[in-house]
C-alpha cells in the first residue's frame, strides 16, 4: 500500500498533462468491469470514443459487489458499481478509490401486481427480494426506517437482480427492491406494479459510481485520465441519445424495447462527481454504520477523489 503523501503528490503531478494514450503503460488495452444492468450502458458506446492505439474491454459482472471486487483484486481496471458495495470496500481498508459518477436513480420497489402492495407500508409481513450489500437494500432500508419500520417488518428474500421479476412472475416473492431494467420488464408485461421510486431521502438518487485501484491512481494517472475521457463521452452520448441507449441494452442485456423504454427514464446516467455526490456519499455511509453493515465510516479524503473530473470539467 503506497503512503497517502505519496499518492497525493504522485497524482497533483499527474493531473497536469493531457490524457496519454494507455500504451505508453505498456498496454493498449483497458479492462473495464460492467454490470448486467441499464444504468451500465454507458462502457457498451466506449468503442466509439477511444484514441488510436486503445481498446477498452468491457467484462461483465452480476452484482455490484463481484465488479468490486474485481477492481480490488486488479483483475480489472477500472469498473462500475453501487456506492454500497464501494463504501462496503472502503470502510474495510480496501485500496479502492471512486475517480467518477456513472449514474442515479435506475432502482425501484416493485410489488406483483393486484398484490394489495401500494405503500411501503404495505410491505409489512411480505417478501421482499435484496439484494445484501447493494445500493438498493440502503435505500429501501431508510424508506422503511422513515415510514417507522425496519427490516424486521418484512420477510427478506436474497434474490439477484436479474432474477427479481422472474421470482415475482412465479410468485417466490411478493414484492422486490430491483435494479434496472428489470422493474421496466416487470411494468411492461402487467406483472408488478410500482410501489414507488426510494429517492425521497437524504441520498437522492446517488447509485452507482466509477472505480479504481489506489495503485491504478498513484502509478498510472495517464490511463486514469484516458479511461475517464471516454467515460465522458460515452456517458454524455448514451444520456443524450436515448434511442441509442435502448437499443444498445437491447442488443446487449437481451431485453426486450418496451421494457427498456419503462426503464430508461428512471436512469440518469453522469459522470461528474462532486460537492453534491460527496454529500450523499456521507449521508450514505452514515446510514449503514447505523444499520451495522459496516463497523466504521471510509476515510472520505482517500476514498473519493474529484481531481480528474474537475480537470475534466474546467478543460
Amino acid at each position: 500500500m503506497i503512503r497517502r503523501r505519496t499518492f497525493l503528490a504522485g497524482l497533483g503531478a499527474g493531473l497536469v498533462a493531457a490524457p496519454a494514450v494507455v500504451r505508453a503503460q505498456g498496454s493498449s488495452v483497458i479492462r473495464m468491469g460492467s454490470l448486467k444492468l441499464i444504468h451500465s450502458i454507458a462502457p457498451h458506446f466506449y468503442a466509439q470514443f477511444t484514441p488510436a492505439g486503445v481498446t477498452v474491454e468491457v467484462i461483465p459482472f452480476e452484482s455490484p459487489t463481484e465488479c468490486k471486487n474485481a477492481v480490488v483484486t486488479k483483475s480489472v481496471d477500472f469498473g462500475t458499481f453501487g456506492i454500497a458495495a464501494g463504501t462496503l470496500g472502503a470502510a474495510a481498508g480496501e485500496p479502492l478509490v471512486i475517480v467518477a459518477s456513472t449514474c442515479n436513480r435506475g432502482m425501484a420497489i416493485i410489488a406483483k401486481k393486484d398484490a394489495g402492495i401500494a405503500t411501503i407500508q404495505d410491505l409489512k409481513g411480505k417478501r421482499v427480494a435484496l439484494w445484501p450489500g447493494s445500493t438498493q437494500e440502503v435505500f429501501a432500508l431508510e424508506r422503511m426506517r422513515m415510514e417507522g419500520m425496519s427490516v424486521k417488518d418484512i420477510t427478506p428474500v436474497r434474490i439477484s437482480f436479474s432474477e427479481m421479476h422472474i421470482a415475482l412472475a412465479r410468485g417466490d416473492i411478493d414484492a422486490y427492491v430491483g435494479a434496472e431494467p428489470a422493474p421496466g420488464v416487470s411494468l411492461s408485461t402487467g406483472v408488478g406494479s410500482l410501489v414507488e421510486y426510494p429517492y425521497g431521502t437524504e441520498m437522492g438518487a446517488l447509485n452507482m459510481v466509477f472505480g479504481a485501484h489506489r495503485d491504478t491512481i498513484a502509478e498510472r494517472p495517464d490511463v486514469v485520465r484516458t479511461m475517464l475521457d471516454i467515460h465522458r463521452k460515452g456517458t454524455d452520448f448514451a444520456a443524450n441519445n436515448r434511442e441509442a441507449m435502448i437499443a444498445m441494452a437491447v442488443q446487449k442485456l437481451g431485453q426486450k424495447r418496451e421494457a427498456l423504454e419503462i426503464s430508461a427514464p428512471n436512469v440518469e446516467l453522469k459522470w461528474k462527481l462532486g460537492s453534491t455526490e460527496i454529500g450523499q456519499a456521507r449521508i450514505y455511509a452514515d446510514r449503514m454504520l447505523a444499520l451495522k453493515q459496516i463497523k466504521r465510516l471510509p476515510d472520505f479524503s482517500t476514498f473519493i477523489d474529484t481531481r480528474f473530473v474537475d480537470a475534466m470539467r474546467d478543460a
